[in-house]
């Protein structure tokens, strides 16, 4: 496991404390009931202070799953870069 994935993963348990370490992998908007709006604040503002980065507006849409945000944070992005 990729220290990336491993850093998600310890931010998807604190915002989702009842859902496995096997499904925070596939954890999706559509398969947690419990990713609402505040649910997703949270969950990216934690992301954001972990990897020390500010999310760009446009991309936070597209975030809606352990995967798309693993893939996010693994590619090379200049409007990521050192924010915090």
């Amino acid at each position: 496991m990729s220290d990336h994935q491993d850093r998600l993963q310890q931010c998807f348990s604190l915002v989702f404390p009842e859902i496995s370490t096997n499904e925070i992998r596939n954890a999706s908007v559509a398969s947690i009931p419990d990713w609402d709006s505040i649910a997703n604040i949270n969950l990216l503002c934690l992301i954001e202070e972990e990897f020390e980065i500010e999310i760009a507006a446009p991309d936070l849409e597209n975030l809606t799953s352990f995967p798309l945000i693993l893939k996010y944070l693994e590619s090379p992005r200049p409007e990521r870069v050192g924010v915090r």
